[in-house]
This record gives C-alpha cells, sequence and structure tokens, in this order.
C-alpha cells in the first residue's frame, strides 16, 4: 500500500487485500480500498475512489473524481464520466438475456454471448442498491433514486424513482430537486442557478 507520502504525491493508494491486475490503469489520486477487484484493462482515472468489495470489471472505463461506494458493481463494458457516484451494493449490469447455459445445457463460455454496457454521464449518481439494467444511458448530473431499477435511459438532471425506475422531477448540479418557477424554468435552491425545460428535457441556462 503507497504510504501518506506517496498519496501526497499524488499517486495511488491500493489496500494490500485489494486485487487490482496488472493490466488495469488506474490515475494518479485514486484510492483502492479492502477487497475491491478491479479487472484487465479497466481503466480507473485520477482522485477516484473504489470502496471495499467494489468491482470493476474487464475493460470498464472509468472517469477522473469517480466514487464507487461500498460492494457496487460495474460490469464491462460500462462508462462513467467524470463525478459519477455509484451507491453501496448498487448494480450496473451487462447481460440483455442472462443465462448460464446455452440451449442445448451447455455451461455458457465468453464466445456464447454479447456483453453490453451501462453509460453513466459526468456527475450523475446511481443510489444505493438501485440496478441499471444494460443497456442504459444515466444522462448528466440526474440521480437515480436507492432502490430503483432503471430500464431505459434517464435524461441529463432528471430524478427518477421506483420499479421501473420513472422521472419524477429535476435535480441539479448539487443533486437537490429543482423548484418550479413557472414557463418552462427551474431553480436549484441551494445554488440558485436556474435550468429551462424544453420537449422534455433540461438544460442549463
Amino acid at each position: 500500500m503507497a504510504d501518506a507520502a506517496d498519496e501526497a504525491r499524488g499517486q495511488s493508494r491500493v489496500a494490500a487485500s485489494a486485487d487490482v491486475d496488472p493490466r488495469a490503469t488506474v490515475g494518479p489520486g485514486t484510492r483502492i480500498w479492502h477487497l475491491a477487484q478491479v479487472r484487465e484493462d479497466a481503466v480507473v482515472g485520477s482522485d477516484c475512489t473504489i470502496g471495499r468489495g467494489a468491482y470493476v470489471g474487464p475493460g470498464v472505463r472509468l472517469g477522473d473524481n469517480v466514487k464507487l461506494q461500498n460492494y457496487a458493481l460495474i460490469y464491462e463494458p460500462a462508462r462513467l464520466g467524470d463525478g459519477a457516484f455509484v451507491g453501496p451494493a448498487a448494480v450496473l449490469t451487462n447481460d440483455e438475456y442472462p443465462r448460464a447455459v446455452t440451449p442445448e445445457g451447455r455451461l455458457k463460455g465468453g464466445d456464447d454471448w454479447t456483453a453490453v454496457g451501462v453509460q453513466v454521464g459526468e456527475g450523475a449518481a446511481i443510489g444505493a442498491r438501485a440496478v441499471c439494467v444494460a443497456p442504459v444511458r444515466v444522462g448528466r448530473w440526474a440521480l437515480v433514486a436507492a432502490g430503483a431499477v432503471v430500464t431505459r435511459d434517464v435524461p441529463d438532471f432528471a430524478l427518477v424513482v421506483g420499479v421501473p425506475a420513472r422521472r419524477v422531477g429535476w435535480v441539479g448540479r448539487a443533486g437537490e430537486p429543482l423548484t418550479a418557477k413557472g414557463e418552462g424554468v427551474f431553480v436549484c435552491p441551494r445554488t440558485g442557478v436556474e435550468y429551462l425545460e424544453t420537449d422534455s428535457l433540461l438544460s442549463e441556462r
């Protein structure tokens, strides 16, 4: 494990009990905690946090400042943008038609199925124990509530809840629900930043 001096110099810090494949790439300042696994050809950006028991599959791409909480499972070929957050025990799947065996009863191998990935946009957050069923895209700065099951794409800044997940409002970059001002304008109660809804999509003004 890197010591405090290494961390101060921006080097990554990997717990002794973590399993990081030598073919993975880990950016400076990233912390990988106990029992986490980062598989071959995964790319983890700088200043990320990979929590205890989290899993990052082969070839997964994480941007900078990504946070995976304890036991989050990120299956290949997922792509997470800068600043994305995945809560405890959340799952990003990769198999549209899961089966352990072929129709003939033979145990499936890597050539018997095609992995499909979940995409998570910049700044988006996936709540604890939520499941994103591939292939879906969670838009920039969106918020998926704890326990939700995402089966279709989530727009930028959307707040989605439930099983299956449905949009119930909008959130800003601060993560708090936005307040309607009228005429399609919404405002963040924390920052005062305004957003505009057009054709069921939200953008910053």
